[in-house]
């Protein structure tokens, strides 16, 4: 399977999700190479960041799961950069 570069930006309103979330980004943090949250506070919702590399099927997986919590928005954008190409 190849690996693709990207980035997930997950939207949080409120908080109740927040606990999920991280125990998701736990379960898969082998293809996670960094993290950024930010807490908008005045707003009540929370933004994080992620610089993933992984499978697609991997990163979708873990965009469905996080998609599918109450309160939260997942996008995710794949880079056409992949290892096999890369690293022959």
């Amino acid at each position: 399977m190849e690996k693709r570069i990207g980035t997930i930006t997950i939207l949080i309103k409120g908080s109740a999700s927040i606990q999920a979330i991280n125990a998701l980004l736990t379960e898969y943090s082998s293809i996670v190479l960094a993290r950024q949250g930010l807490p908008i506070r005045n707003r009540d919702i929370h933004v994080i960041s992620l610089i993933i590399e992984g499978t697609t099927e991997i990163i979708s997986a873990l965009t469905g799961k996080i998609g599918r919590l109450k309160n939260v928005e997942v996008k995710s954008i794949l880079t056409k950069y992949t290892e096999e190409e890369n690293h022959e």
